[in-house]
């Protein structure tokens, strides 16, 4: 008995690994392919919408804005051109509109400043090939030392065969949350989640991610600032062979700073309108 228990523990210790190793080579490929792919996505132009908001803790929001650009993807990242802009904030029983980005109704407008940098920071990353903070996924070959990953089997995702993989961060004693052009310098990323990855093409399809680690108490406790429920979703859109680019992607998450300022943060991006195009590429929008 004691010899078959010692095989059968033996068995299971090898499949674990090897699965192990078979979703980590998935998700190299899947990294190498992404990379590959830079000049072809050259060839596409898209609209982008985004919506953020501030909601208070009474539920009210106290600002949400829409954007809408034009985009146009580059060498290293995208180029993207504002069509549109329209945003609300509530000032007592009032809800009042503007129309300019960055829009301060008074000199400490904290809703405002906060909204702006994290739209900035978390859709228009200047090192980002698509403008999404590159740091929030595991998808750049040099991150992927940072994870664990496992392989929880295959399955049909939109129609397509897909590798369904679990990660976590790999143990450490630093939290490190990081977004934005300076998103790049965590070398601890604090992510768990899954991804879809394509059979076929080994692209990603869908990346759902958690934060991995608790905030510190230190943090929480004396310094009294908190994040609760912070996570991203993204999803991708294959466009023509091999070719995959971001279709949505969003958040939903509150933020407690010092005790006092307490705000559910929401954002949604939504690419569509995927055209092949020639060398010059523009898009033309109906703005009503």
């Amino acid at each position: 008995m004691r010899t078959l228990t010692l095989v059968a523990c033996l068995t299971t210790q090898t499949a674990f690994a090897q699965t192990s190793d078979n979703a980590t080579e998935i998700m190299a490929k899947m990294a190498a392919k992404m990379d590959s792919s830079a000049e072809a996505r050259r060839q596409f132009v898209y609209q982008q919408t985004i919506k953020a908001g501030m909601i208070r803790g009474d539920g009210q929001f106290s600002r949400r804005e829409s954007r809408e650009y034009s985009v146009t993807p580059q060498p290293s990242g995208t180029e993207k051109k504002l069509v549109s802009f329209k945003g609300e904030y509530r000032k007592g029983k009032q809800v009042l509109a503007y129309t300019e980005r960055g829009y301060k109704y008074k000199d400490n407008d904290i809703d405002g400043e906060l909204l702006e940098d994290l739209v900035k920071d978390l859709t228009d990353d200047k090192d980002s090939r698509d403008g999404i903070s590159e740091s929030l996924f595991p998808l750049r070959t040099k991150d992927l030392r940072s994870y664990r990953f496992s392989m929880k089997g295959r399955t049909e995702y939109n129609g397509r065969q897909a590798y369904h993989i679990a990660f976590e961060p790999l143990p450490s004693n630093d939290v490190c949350i990081h977004v934005g052009d300076e998103g790049h310098d965590c070398d601890d990323p604090p992510w768990k989640g899954e991804a879809w990855i394509d059979v076929e093409d080994l692209q990603p399809m869908r990346i759902d991610t958690q934060l991995g680690r608790k905030i510190p108490w230190v943090v929480r406790n004396v310094l009294g600032t908190n994040l609760k429920q912070l996570g991203f979703s993204v999803s991708y859109e294959r466009v023509a062979d091999g070719i995959w680019f971001p279709r949505t992607y969003g958040t939903e998450f509150r933020v407690d700073v010092l005790w006092l300022y307490k705000r559910t943060i929401t954002l949604s991006l939504v690419n569509s309108g995927f055209k092949k195009t020639g060398a010059i590429s523009t898009i033309t929008y109906d703005v009503h």
